[in-house]
């Protein structure tokens, strides 16, 4: 059977709703009654999800689900303005959730924002969930939704219980599609040799997920912070170890030497669809 390449947060979800829902607000009765495509102008990113949801105590609400691959600072605001935007648009209350997927530091993630302004307050709170935080065994257990990111759970990052959630997500029809994102975050944790020998990734189906053109994407924005020249250098250092891992990092030394803007420029998109290292050797 062929794979898709839709292993986004949204597809994801949408396996098990309920599970997913339930689980994130800390309740045991919610039935989902839709995953909203919000047509929001600024909420188009693959990681925010709104779902319209009931129980017998609260009526019809919606769930705002907002998944990070990495805190940043502008979340809280962030949450703020899509919690407002989802309230105003719908008329329900909105229950919303920041879950970060990476853990970047030990610094705490505030759970609310919180601004004033010529004696005028503003806040907003919202329930974090922090990925590292929870334990591997929820997403055998309860929250199937949770297994692409066995990896990045606590107690997640070995190559047992990898190797039986891939066995798990490899006998679902439905989450069997998922296997490159279990396999994607597994490359955080572990030797990416050892990875790609459990998964046999296929990297052509994962660079075309959300979650590779985001991070690939966040490397491109820092390189850009650091100067054009620079910025392009970190690009491709960053897309090199994604894709290949860190032995591909030795070609470093010749990409350095390029001068020219426009061929570094080349050197970087390339990264996106060559198939061997030998193939960019070849541009360099």
């Amino acid at each position: 059977m062929a794979k898709s390449s839709d292993i986004g947060s949204k597809r994801l979800i949408s396996l098990a709703p309920e599970e997913w829902v339930n689980w994130i607000t800390q309740t045991s009765d919610l039935k989902v009654k839709e995953v909203i495509n919000t047509g929001f102008e600024w909420i188009s990113r693959e990681s925010d999800i709104l779902m319209r949801v009931e129980n017998a105590k609260h009526k019809e609400f919606l769930v705002l689900n907002e998944l990070q691959l990495r805190y940043k600072l502008k979340m809280p605001k962030r949450v703020r303005a899509y919690t407002a935007l989802a309230e105003e648009k719908y008329d329900l209350p909105v229950y919303p959730v920041l879950i970060n997927i990476l853990k970047t530091s030990d610094a705490k993630i505030p759970t609310a924002f919180k601004s004033k302004f010529m004696g005028l307050t503003a806040r907003q709170d919202y329930r974090v969930i922090n990925l590292w935080e929870i334990d591997a065994q929820v997403a055998f257990n309860a929250v199937p939704s949770l297994l692409p990111f066995v990896p990045v759970l606590q107690n997640g990052a070995n190559e047992a219980t990898i190797t039986q959630a891939l066995r798990v997500m490899r006998t679902s029809e439905q989450l069997e599609q998922f296997d490159m994102l279990l396999g994607f975050f597994a490359s955080f944790m572990l030797d990416k040799a050892l990875v790609q020998n459990i998964m046999r990734l296929d990297m052509a189906i994962l660079q075309e997920s959300p979650w590779y053109q985001q991070i690939f994407g966040e490397g491109e924005q820092v390189g850009e912070k650091r100067g054009e020249r620079r910025g392009i250098l970190s690009a491709i250092e960053l897309g090199l170890e994604i894709k290949f891992g860190a032995e591909a990092l030795e070609l470093m030394e010749s990409v350095s030497q390029v001068q020219d803007l426009e061929k570094l420029k080349i050197i970087k998109d390339a990264i996106k669809s060559v198939n061997t290292l030998d193939e960019l050797r070849q541009l360099i």
